[in-house]
């Protein structure tokens, strides 16, 4: 019988594209500098979350949140 190889992942730094492996000290990211360079886009705002991502249970949760307080001049 033969084995199967596992497929190989191959992992490409965010930043630069840039080959890496998992056991790389700045995985997922070649190096520091592109580390810190996705951390500035974050902060500078070039990235965003286009929509938040709410579970249902939790929305049911919230949903007594925004009733009853203040706002209204209503006795």
């Amino acid at each position: 019988m033969t084995q199967k190889k596992k497929p190989v992942k191959v992992f490409r730094c965010p930043s630069c594209g840039m080959l890496v492996q998992p056991t790389d000290e700045d995985f997922p990211f070649c190096s520091d500098r592109c580390r810190k360079i996705d951390l500035g886009k974050w902060a500078s705002g070039v990235y965003k979350i286009s929509s938040p991502v709410l579970d249902p249970e939790v929305l049911e949760d919230l949903g007594g949140l925004g009733t009853g307080r203040g706002g209204s001049d209503e006795d």
